[in-house]
């Protein structure tokens, strides 16, 4: 599907121009949105707005790394989407010329519809131009990013209150690891591209607009910061179930220890009496297993209660 918006030379906002009327003189700017554009939509690219064909592919292949080129008097940007669902990855990419933007995506995004919204809510006609569309898609882009770093975050609050110490929980922390590497492979590239924006020479007014694009670079670095800091967050909360789980291990082997060297003088005893000689007095005494009996018992609950004070039995 193809949506395009015009602005005439008298100031008026006109949709759904046809596409071969868009390069009239009539329209001093016009933006076209290729929304899951069938296979005829997107010839259109080449055949009627003639764009570089390393752009085209670019749309056309797999999701390309955020990024910025230039093809004439054509300026191609390549833009990461994120569904909050998934936290999957979608690109968005833009043609901006003297006159036009162009913008292309193979699936519906809740982001570009948000921004086609605002732009039909624009009251200042006049202000609309290529940076100002360019920096609208840019801007909502970067502002759907936020609520997917708000979930990982309150969920690592969660984490932190609650003792992080079952299988699940930990299962869960590296599935929020996870999530937060898929966000850093598009934030920080998302990052150095404004970065260059701001510092490019080659984009038309975009002094004009200087602040505009600082301003999302300073999102992009909150962004960052939020990212590295919940990275942190989910590394001190795995080494915390990692020292848990190790304290534990050490525990339970402190006690089968203690166990064991109870044992081991009540078996030596044992030993001792299972030799089949014939002299042994003790054999022929009346009350000699009884008497064994109440020695190992003692030695038992002697060695127990030294333990037990020692603080190595039954230790939490």
């Amino acid at each position: 599907m193809i949506h395009t918006y015009a602005i005439t030379q008298d100031q008026k906002l006109i949709l759904d121009v046809p596409i071969a009327e868009l390069k009239s003189d009539t329209y001093r700017f016009y933006w076209v949105d290729f929304e899951e554009p069938t296979a005829e939509e997107t010839k259109l690219l080449s055949t009627f707005f003639h764009f570089h064909p390393l752009a085209i592919e670019d749309c056309l292949h797999f999701i390309q790394r955020p990024n910025m080129n230039h093809y004439d008097n054509v300026h191609f940007f390549v833009l990461h989407s994120l569904k909050s669902e998934s936290i999957q990855c979608d690109e968005v990419d833009v043609f901006v010329g003297d006159k036009f933007v162009v913008s292309f995506h193979k699936e519906k995004d809740s982001a570009m519809d948000e921004v086609k919204r605002k732009f039909l809510e624009t009251k200042d006609i006049e202000k609309i131009g290529p940076l100002f569309v360019l920096h609208q898609i840019i801007d909502e882009l970067v502002d759907f990013y936020f609520p997917i770093m708000h979930q990982i975050e309150d969920k690592l609050n969660v984490f932190e209150e609650n003792e992080a110490s079952s299988k699940k929980v930990i299962e869960e922390i590296f599935e929020v690891r996870r999530d937060l590497i898929r966000l850093r492979k598009t934030i920080i590239p998302m990052r150095d591209l404004l970065y260059r924006i701001i510092n490019s020479n080659r984009i038309q007014e975009n002094g004009q607009y200087q602040h505009y694009f600082t301003d999302i670079y300073d999102h992009l670095m909150k962004l960052t910061d939020m990212l590295t800091s919940n990275h942190e967050v989910t590394a001190d909360i795995r080494e915390n179930f990692m020292s848990i789980q190790s304290n534990k291990m050490n525990s339970i082997m402190m006690t089968l220890t203690v166990i064991t060297t109870i044992f081991m003088p009540l078996t030596f005893i044992v030993g001792v009496y299972g030799m089949n000689f014939d002299n042994m007095p003790e054999l022929h005494w009346k009350y000699g297993y009884y008497m064994t009996l109440s020695v190992m018992a003692l030695l038992a609950i002697g060695m127990s209660i030294w333990f037990y004070k020692k603080g190595w039995l039954f230790t939490k």
